[in-house]
C-alpha cells in the first residue's frame, strides 16, 4: 500500500487497550461530580503519556525549560512565559491524539483525503506550537546562559 494511503493508529498495545476500556467504560456520562472529571482528565492525561511519544518528549523538554528558567533565576513573567508556552505544546498534543483517536474511530482502517487532512493539520498546530516555544525559550534563555557561560570563562583567565 502506497504510504499516501495508510493511516497510522495510535501505538496503543492490547493490555493497555483493556486497562483503558475498562476505566472508562462509564466515560460517556456526564460526570457525576468535580472529582470524577479530574479523574477523567488525568485518565487522559495518563493515556497520552503511555501511548504517544512526543507526549513524553515535549513533557521532559518543558521540564528542563522550567528548571533552566529557575537556575538562572530569570524574572516570575519569564518563567510562566516559559511555562505557558510549553503548556500550550502539550494542551495541542493531547488535542492532537484525541483528533486522530476520532479521526481513526471514524474511518476505521481505511483510506479517506478528509481524514489525512484532519490528522495531519492537528499535528501541524503541534508542530507550529513548538517551533513557537523553542523561539520563546531561545530568547529568554539563551542571553543569562551565555552571561554565565561567559562569567565562568573569565575566572579562568
Amino acid at each position: 500500500m502506497p504510504m499516501s494511503q495508510q493511516v497510522s493508529s495510535p501505538p496503543t498495545p492490547n493490555h493497555l487497550e483493556a486497562v483503558v476500556t475498562k476505566q472508562r467504560e462509564l466515560s460517556w456520562q456526564v460526570a457525576s461530580n468535580l472529582c470524577t472529571s479530574f479523574k477523567y482528565a488525568w485518565a487522559g492525561i495518563n493515556y497520552a503519556f503511555q501511548t504517544q511519544r512526543n507526549f513524553r518528549i515535549h513533557l521532559c523538554v518543558c521540564a528542563i525549560a522550567i528548571a533552566l528558567s529557575v537556575f538562572l533565576h530569570l524574572k516570575a513573567v519569564e518563567t510562566a512565559v516559559i511555562g505557558l508556552t510549553s503548556g500550550l505544546v502539550l494542551t495541542l498534543e493531547l488535542l492532537n491524539t484525541a483528533i486522530e483517536s476520532v479521526v481513526d474511530l471514524t474511518v476505521k482502517q481505511t483510506y479517506h483525503e478528509l481524514a489525512k487532512i484532519a490528522k495531519d493539520c492537528a499535528a501541524g498546530a503541534v508542530l507550529v506550537s513548538a517551533f513557537v516555544a523553542v523561539l520563546v525559550a531561545a530568547i529568554l534563555l539563551l542571553p543569562p546562559m551565555f552571561s554565565l557561560m561567559l562569567s565562568n570563562a573569565w575566572r579562568w583567565v
